[in-house]
């Protein structure tokens, strides 16, 4: 794999701050959308086709960290400590490391320190955000309450995120584990690598192509109808229409068998799960996703997640050979029965 990184220096340094500051502004304009006229395609509909990588969010926490309250964006003494933490990585990310004994301090990021956990390397992080969480609504950017059906519901999920042996079969792993699919929600979050997406348009036709396990979406823009409720799969049945400049895209027909988090791992929802996302342009080179779920059999109100995409077309999109290279599967399960032969009571 092989990205783009900004060095060190000062010129660097004022890029990032005066890019940070552009998507932050454009960002928080979400509100008064309008002010951008996005160019059209041949047969009318606003142009969105590109390459649009969600890498400079993977630093942003999923749900909101207490200090912050009901702000969406950091002050500028805070965005200032991000950007100190975000210089503390790179450095980190380019240590030589021992993967069975990695220092504390990297560790403590949360990305290396397991059996299969990549060099820092390969990992990729983009530029800090002054977004404080993935979530805007609830106005706290916390997760809704979950039913009580809902949390005995993760109990089992999580896959290898949660535990890594004890395995009875492959169908106990997590679709991610399996190379199925991270879902719809779970494939836009941005991770620690391949945070590719790309949009083709056509005459009545939308494609949204998410790079990691490499998904794509046939999105109809004519109306039609979903399919008949029984028909289910783990991307679902999406329609799409246009307001205005904004892509709207529903999706039915959810398995219920990837999540929210976790590489679609964890946060699972059941199959009455309903997805309403918004493509909105913010200028040539801005789209604000957005995205609100509801599943009242797992959470008490519906959420949002929003966050801007950045357009980079020279972005490269690799093959992602996810079941050709799956050897983490086999050695998972065949680890589970190792464990069990050393210890018959577990």
């Amino acid at each position: 794999m092989s990205r783009t990184r900004l060095g060190c220096g000062v010129l660097a340094a004022a890029v990032v701050a005066l890019v940070v500051v552009s998507l932050s502004a454009q960002a928080q304009s979400a509100a008064t959308v309008g002010a951008y006229t996005p160019p059209r395609t041949p047969w009318g509909d606003p142009d969105l086709q590109g390459i649009w990588p969600g890498t400079d969010m993977v630093g942003v926490p999923f749900e909101r960290p207490a200090q912050f309250g009901s702000r969406l964006f950091l002050t500028e003494a805070e965005f200032k400590a991000r950007e100190a933490e975000a210089a503390k990585q790179q450095e980190l990310d380019v240590l030589e490391f021992d993967l069975q004994k990695p220092p504390a301090e990297i560790v403590a990021l949360g990305d290396v320190g397991g059996v299969t956990s990549p060099p820092p390397h390969w990992l990729e992080r983009g530029l800090p955000s002054r977004q404080s969480s993935l979530i805007v609504d609830p106005p706290d950017g916390k997760m809704p309450s979950m039913t009580p059906e809902g949390v005995a519901r993760q109990k089992t999920a999580g896959g290898t995120y949660t535990r890594q042996t004890g395995f009875k079969s492959a169908d106990e792993l997590g679709p991610y584990d399996r190379c199925i699919s991270r879902g719809v929600v779970g494939s836009m979050m941005p991770v620690v690598y391949n945070n590719g997406n790309e949009i083709i348009q056509a005459p009545g036709y939308v494609a949204f192509r998410n790079e990691m396990i490499h998904e794509t979406r046939i999105i109809p823009l004519d109306g039609r109808a979903s399919l008949p409720s029984h028909m289910k799969s783990y991307m679902g049945t999406s329609r799409g229409h246009w307001e205005g400049n904004t892509l709207v895209v529903q999706t039915k027909n959810l398995n219920g068998k990837t999540g929210m988090q976790g590489n679609g791992m964890m946060l699972i929802p059941t199959d009455t799960l309903e997805l309403v996302e918004r493509f909105t342009p913010l200028s040539s080179n801005i789209l604000q996703y957005e995205v609100t779920i509801t599943d009242p059999k797992t959470w008490t109100r519906p959420w949002k997640v929003s966050f801007p995409l950045r357009r980079d077309n020279k972005y490269q999109i690799f093959e992602y050979a996810c079941h050709e290279g799956n050897y983490a599967m086999r050695n998972t399960l065949s680890g589970s029965r190792a464990d069990e032969k050393a210890s018959p009571a577990r």
